[in-house]
């Protein structure tokens, strides 16, 4: 099955109180699922990573079942997408064990893996995700 997800994560400050989300859509754009996370006071780069490390986990624990074989993961962070493409170095060493780690799994198994930067407006639904997350804390 191809996939497509959609990550964002967010921080109100940098850092602040922060959140990550995702979206796996089918091919047919069903939804298939979709999560988020308040992750406590965190910078927006750790939030971004973090929502694809979410999706990647979820990708591990379904992709049996709904024979994934291909994932496009469409993500509004310029940074993040050109990091894992391998286009940018990631100096941070909090990052680098995300990457590391959705790497891990990618290889672990075997997956088409495809990271796109789509702008802000196409990933409305992520970030929606986000907002609402770090709104339910209500401690701004």
């Amino acid at each position: 099955m191809h996939i497509i997800i959609h990550t964002d994560g967010g921080s109100r400050g940098n850092p602040g109180p922060a959140a990550s989300a995702f979206i796996v859509h089918s091919f047919k754009n069903e939804v298939l699922h979709e999560e988020s996370k308040y992750l406590g006071v965190t910078t927006n780069n750790i939030a971004e990573y973090s929502a694809l490390r979410m999706a990647m986990d979820w990708v591990k624990n379904s992709y049996q079942e709904l024979e994934i074989s291909k994932i496009e993961i469409l993500m509004d962070s310029e940074l993040v997408v050109k990091q894992m493409r391998g286009e940018y170095k990631i100096k941070d060493v909090n990052l680098q064990a995300i990457a590391q780690d959705i790497k891990r799994i990618q290889l672990e198994l075997q997956l088409d893996v495809s990271f796109i930067h789509v702008r802000r407006a196409e990933n409305a639904h992520a970030d929606l995700l986000v907002n609402e997350c770090l709104d339910a804390q209500k401690k701004f």
